[in-house]
């Protein structure tokens, strides 16, 4: 399947770029809003991330075709600060995260993302780390995965899967996609499998966060974004589930509020604290009915924008 970028057009006009500015696409995918960025800042850079080398690959030449401006780098978004640094950055005009799975990655049996396709337990983004799925659902303890299950995939029945995974493993490791998708199915009510949408669903999203600390980079990568940014510089970010749409929402609402102040002390307005950024809208961008139409994965996107002033 090929990746369509979501929200593509609203992300990137939200940057405001400059044709001289230097900018940051933390997440790389398949180089779609990185493309569009390019083609926008004829004299100025962008620095492009991705943990997954075959993301880095695939776009390398996409990229290069629009313009040199460009430096790709194999690493997470979390250390943007400290790759930046060693190319000599320290502020840039924008950045842009889109939190999303990219389709090639789910579309991949053997990446074991996907519960469509039988594959091993894998859903490394990175492929050169050690800890994979195989390791959490088969070495983990119950009462840690209740909690991934719980926290991460908000899923109401996490004790009845793990306490069916804990069985199954006992018996033989748990090695494939497939095997974990029965597993589930079989600890879920009969009236839940016949909802819509796949009962394995919110394990995975758990797991996959899990194996990948998405949350915990998230959290790094957003103080790490806002300190980048000069005045009028720009934060983007798109994400897909309650969960990181709830740390985005709350890390921009704190910075975008000035200091609270004991309201009996004598101030003038004129010199009341202002806020260091603002929330560009207050609520948050999701996708047209065109893109609904062509694009299934634009339908759970949210965009938020934050923009220093100061």
């Amino acid at each position: 399947m090929k990746h369509i970028s979501v929200l593509l057009k609203e992300s990137v006009d939200a940057l405001h770029l400059k044709e001289s500015g230097i900018y940051v696409d933390g997440t790389l995918g398949r180089g779609g809003h990185s493309q569009a960025i390019l083609h926008r800042i004829p004299n100025g850079h962008l620095y492009a991330f991705d943990r997954d080398q075959s993301a880095i690959e695939e776009s390398k030449q996409r990229l290069s075709d629009i313009g040199k401006n460009v430096t790709l780098i194999h690493a997470n978004f979390s250390t943007m600060r400290e790759e930046l640094k060693k190319r000599g950055v320290t502020k840039v005009d924008g950045i842009l995260l889109d939190l999303g799975v990219s389709s090639p990655q789910f579309d991949e049996a053997d990446r074991g993302f996907s519960y469509r396709f039988d594959a091993p337990l894998d859903m490394r983004m990175d492929r050169t780390q050690t800890k994979t799925a195989y390791e959490i659902v088969n070495t983990w303890d119950a009462k840690d995965l209740v909690n991934v299950l719980h926290r991460y995939g908000e899923e109401s029945f996490a004790k009845l899967i793990v306490k069916q995974i804990v069985s199954a493993r006992e018996k033989q490791p748990i090695e494939t996609t497939l095997q974990l998708v029965d597993i589930i199915r079989s600890a879920l009510p009969e009236k839940i499998l016949h909802k819509k949408g796949h009962p394995a669903k919110k394990t995975f999203q758990a797991i996959r966060i899990a194996v990948n600390d998405e949350l915990e980079e998230l959290h790094t990568a957003l103080k790490q974004g806002l300190d980048l940014l000069h005045p009028g510089g720009r934060f983007c970010v798109i994400s897909f589930h309650s969960l990181e749409d709830r740390m985005v929402k709350e890390a921009f609402k704190q910075v975008s509020m000035p200091p609270q102040l004991d309201k009996r002390l004598p101030i003038m307005p004129i010199d009341l604290p202002k806020a260091d950024y603002r929330l560009v809208y207050k609520k948050p961008i999701t996708a047209s009915e065109t893109e609904l139409i062509y694009n299934n994965r634009s339908h759970s996107a949210k965009l938020r924008v934050i923009e220093r002033i100061s």
